[in-house]
């Protein structure tokens, strides 16, 4: 790619996340990067391209040909124009990968006592069925995956159970969600109550329920799904 393909790759990738509402981070997420990765490309040039299996996973996420980030389109072929080589932008057809690699982030959310917030640097990735994803109506790149500690959600969390967390922006309704409280990162069950109250509620009986203002409980995501050892 020249400097012309390159500038043109970062405009597209902006314009892209633009249109589907989604954070460079959260894409960069999406491809296993750190969460800085994307901005680093789009505002520094480093890296000066994508490499092929991230501009790929990215390309089917948004619909689009890889040639729209920098890539040769499928089969690579090429027109001329004014003596140099363009890729060919190929119209989308049925790109939609079958399968989708989220991101597991070493946040350690816990169902106990608490842990405090880590750096959301991807661990690994847990592969999951696009269409699965798609029948449930979540966003890949909003999706991350995190290891439960502790045991005040038990029985319907266990110590080192995996849970699939939804960041998407939506107005709180009932359900397992993970929090900031206190600076604290915890996996509760959420109630909202009267007067813009919440309750914070452990599935364990042990543990005491807790009623918040709706402003001191930072909402991280919502739980989906969850996955452990029988």
């Amino acid at each position: 790619m020249d400097s012309e393909s390159d500038d043109g790759a970062r405009a597209r990738l902006i314009a892209l996340a633009a249109g589907r509402g989604v954070s460079l981070a959260a894409l960069s997420a999406l491809i296993g990067r750190n969460t800085t990765y994307l901005q680093q490309f789009v505002r520094k040039g480093s890296p000066r391209k994508l490499e092929e299996n991230d501009r790929r996973t990215l390309a089917e996420f948004f619909g689009v040909p890889e040639s729209d980030l920098g890539g040769l389109s499928r089969g690579g072929v090429v027109t001329v124009e004014q003596g140099r080589a363009l890729p060919v932008t190929v119209p989308p057809r049925a790109m939609t990968a079958e399968w989708a690699d989220i991101p597991r982030l070493p946040l350690g959310a816990s169902a106990g006592p608490g842990a405090l917030p880590a750096e959301e640097i991807p661990s690994g990735r847990l592969r999951f069925s696009n269409r699965w994803l798609k029948g449930q109506g979540l966003e890949p790149a909003m999706l991350s995956v995190i290891e439960v500690e502790g045991d005040s959600m038990e029985p319907t969390l266990r110590d080192g159970d995996e849970i699939l967390v939804d960041r998407t922006q939506r107005p709180l309704r009932a359900g397992i969600h993970v929090i900031r409280l206190n600076d604290v990162l915890l996996v509760k069950r959420l109630e909202p109550g009267p007067g813009g109250m919440v309750r914070v509620i452990s599935d364990n009986a042990a543990y005491p329920r807790l009623e918040r203002p709706i402003q001191e409980v930072e909402l991280v995501g919502r739980v989906v799904w969850k996955g452990g050892r029988l």
